[in-house]
């Protein structure tokens, strides 16, 4: 497990952190750029030195301002994967691996050379050099490095900063095979909440130095504080599920969720396997009646919890499921007034699987 609890003033805000991140899990430092993420991490690798606090992994202290611990960078037995990859040039592929794993004692070491190859996919890159590489082939490369290092733990710093959608998603796969089998307490550090969603298990929303919120991924980001420092204005819901089945005639995959059972179109994914949704309030539509003969699939029965003007066009409707799960839905004033909507009424959400977005 990785402890941090610190305190330091930097630049313009106070640095005020505490989260722990248990091994097999990442923990996303989530935020607006320029929150101090960045500070924060260097503070863990030992680059920037806190004023005051402690950073433990188990039972090793790599910083104890009150027992004057301050262990160098490279004691700390931290991997940190850089925004900007900081590749060697002159070496190739596999002598930037290699140099990551030389710095560990054989005996040390616990990650397989060969195996991490696989893992990430660079068999076929190991005799080129870094020019010719694309910027996925060149992240996977960096996170290949930091492992053969044998961390204790890993910090990512940005790491699908500057890629398209198309390499993140080449990337994205990779990082959660990391989590899941090399199980090291990991420390995320992004701004793109679509990311932060799919990864991490435990956000730490930080705002100006500060830890303001920490908890599961699903409860931060459907806070109304996450809410607040996003400047959401289409608010939406995070929901946990599971894949129970596959319809290969329609194309549609059903998932057990914390919304109710939904619908949406099929995903590549085994029975069981774990993932989040998000439920946009704009593609959430509320009806009186359960539908008859309507296209859309995913009707979830519940009552309308409170009802908020956002404009002088739309009003935000909370709903509270069958589950117990509040969800949002956003709609016209003319609808609210037409459909004569209060307060606990009973109503039906209706969302298109077409609409569910899935991490």
């Amino acid at each position: 497990m990785l402890e941090v609890k610190i305190k330091g003033a930097i630049d313009q805000f106070e640095i005020d952190a505490t989260f722990m991140t248990e091994a097999g899990t990442l923990t996303a430092l989530f935020g607006r750029s320029g929150a101090g993420k960045t500070t924060i991490i260097n503070m863990i690798a030992g680059l920037v030195k806190p004023r005051d606090g402690r950073i433990a992994i188990d039972s090793d202290v790599l910083f104890d301002s009150a027992h004057a611990i301050d262990q160098p960078p490279n004691k700390r037995g931290v991997g940190y994967i850089f925004q900007d990859n900081l590749l060697f040039p002159h070496l190739t592929v596999k002598g930037n691996l290699c140099y990551g794993q030389n710095l560990t004692p054989t005996a040390d070491r616990y990650l397989d050379f060969d195996e991490m190859v696989e893992l990430l996919g660079l068999k076929h890159l190991l005799s080129r050099r870094p020019s010719s590489l694309s910027g996925g082939e060149k992240k996977r490369v960096a996170v290949g490095r930091a492992l053969l290092a044998n961390p204790r733990a890993l910090l990512m710093d940005e790491p699908l900063a500057g890629l398209d959608r198309a390499r993140k998603d080449e990337i994205l796969p990779f990082i959660e095979q990391i989590r899941q089998q090399v199980r090291l307490p990991i420390v995320y550090v992004s701004h793109d909440i679509d990311d932060v969603l799919r990864l991490s298990d435990q956000i730490a929303l930080i705002d100006k130095g500060r830890t303001v919120l920490v908890g599961p991924a699903e409860t931060v980001a459907n806070h109304a504080e996450a809410r607040l420092l996003l400047g959401q204005n289409n608010p939406s819901t995070i929901v946990s599920g599971t894949v129970i089945s596959h319809d290969t005639t329609f194309g549609l995959t059903s998932l057990e969720t914390q919304a109710g059972l939904i619908r949406v179109p099929g995903l590549k994914l085994p029975p069981g396997s774990p993932l989040r949704l998000r439920l946009n309030a704009r593609n959430i539509s509320i009806a009186l009646s359960k539908p008859q003969d309507i296209s859309v699939l995913n009707v979830l029965p519940g009552v309308i919890e409170s009802i908020e003007k956002i404009d002088t066009s739309t009003v935000d409707v909370k709903i509270r499921l069958a589950t117990q799960l509040t969800i949002d839905a956003r709609i016209t004033t003319l609808a609210h007034q037409n459909l004569n909507l209060a307060i606990g009424i009973s109503v039906f959400a209706l969302i298109k699987s077409v609409a569910v977005d899935r991490f």
